[in-house]
């Protein structure tokens, strides 16, 4: 059983549009796998970024990333991104993430993402009903 804090551990193969010239993941990639995890953790909430912004008229625009990489991926290498949401604010959440291969931290990051109004980007608090589907329960 899990909650808004528990971890979502998304697989991700590392294909060869991933890499650089010398077969190693290119560091702006791992943002990419980082989104997708994102996105996923919402998901399993029943939080879809489309009908987040026609529902509710809000979503969450990155404001601030800290990443440290500690070892490299190379091409076909199979990982996990974990995520979960370390910090709660009025208007954003700070999630924790790291990409890990099996049990290796390759990448660690701290991303804020701010809930802004769709028209005029401004910060907006969180509202009620999506507090409720991050804080859902999953199966």
């Amino acid at each position: 059983m899990t909650s808004a804090n528990d971890e979502l551990l998304w697989p991700v193969r590392v294909y060869y549009e991933d890499t650089d010239a010398g077969g190693i993941v290119y560091y702006a990639n791992y943002l990419r796998f980082f989104e997708r995890g994102r996105t996923e953790w919402l998901r399993a909430r029943g939080v879809e970024s489309s009908r987040l912004a026609h529902e509710l008229g809000v979503k969450f625009v990155v404001t601030a990333m800290q990443v440290q990489y500690r070892r490299p991926a190379r091409l076909d290498d199979a990982l996990t991104i974990a995520t979960r949401v370390g910090a709660w604010g009025r208007a954003s959440l700070t999630f924790e993430q790291r990409a890990l291969r099996g049990d290796e931290l390759l990448v660690a990051a701290q991303v804020q993402a701010a809930c802004v109004d769709v028209r005029t980007l401004s910060p907006r608090r969180l509202p009620a009903t999506l507090l409720e589907r991050l804080n859902r329960t999953l199966p």
